[in-house]
């Protein structure tokens, strides 16, 4: 792996070592099969999936990149944490899931070798777990075809979702494993935005993700001040 690599060996580690909960409903990944399919329909939405050719950035175990295959859409999945990788091929093929391929490979790396090459990529739950985040968006802007989709989804950086996402999420309700996060890795949207655009990137929808915890309802909304998603196009040629 190239020393400039654009990750944390430490996070690539942590998702490393609970590979084997990314299919377990009830494990520390409970929280993305919830939300899983309210940010496949979004996406769906503004981006019919059927027939495209989607590119998953940070894939993990492959919860949406699987989910987005079984839409219709051809999906390559990348990410570097080898275990995860395995786990997600491992689950394609058991559950048969077609049109679908991951691969170790850094977004940057990718971008050099297939730019301009996928319909809609998509980028969810990664830019906070990395050193330069701005490079990931710029790599999946050059990644995308002109008049193509980019989605990204974080967490903003403020009061609220130091409490919700962090203390309440990793410290009291357990939801996740503590240290998941890192207050000054999180991304206020407007940071974002700024990369979005510096990337060439038209910055065209935003949606908020609300939690219960006493029912463990999720919805979407328009309230970004904690999890987030935005939805971004390259303008045609």
């Amino acid at each position: 792996m190239p020393e400039a690599i654009n990750a944390d060996p430490a996070e690539l580690a942590k998702f490393s070592d609970l590979a084997h909960h990314w299919w377990d409903t009830e494990s520390e990944f409970k929280p993305l099969h919830q939300i899983n399919p309210l940010r496949l329909d979004w996406i769906n939405n503004l981006a019919p999936l059927a027939g495209m050719d989607v590119l998953d950035v940070g894939c993990g175990g492959g919860i949406l990149a699987d989910s987005m295959a079984r839409k219709g859409a051809v999906v390559t999945g990348i990410d570097l944490a080898t275990k995860s990788l395995r786990v997600a091929q491992l689950h394609a093929l058991e559950a048969q899931t077609p049109n679908i391929r991951y691969e170790e490979i850094a977004v940057e790396a990718m971008a050099e070798r297939q730019p301009a090459s996928f319909d809609v990529v998509t980028c969810m739950e990664m830019l906070e777990h990395v050193p330069q985040p701005e490079s990931v968006v710029r790599a999946c802007a050059e990644l995308v075809k002109p008049g193509g989709w980019v989605f990204f989804s974080t967490l903003n950086r403020n009061v609220k979702s130091f409490a919700q996402a962090i203390v309440a999420a990793e410290y009291v309700l357990n939801m996740l494993p503590r240290g998941t996060h890192e207050y000054a890795k999180m991304i206020r949207p407007s940071e974002l935005a700024s990369f979005c655009r510096a990337a060439g990137l038209d910055v065209l929808h935003a949606k908020g993700l609300q939690h219960n915890p006493l029912t463990g309802r999720y919805w979407l909304s328009a309230d970004t001040s904690v999890n987030y998603m935005i939805a971004t196009q390259r303008p045609a040629q």
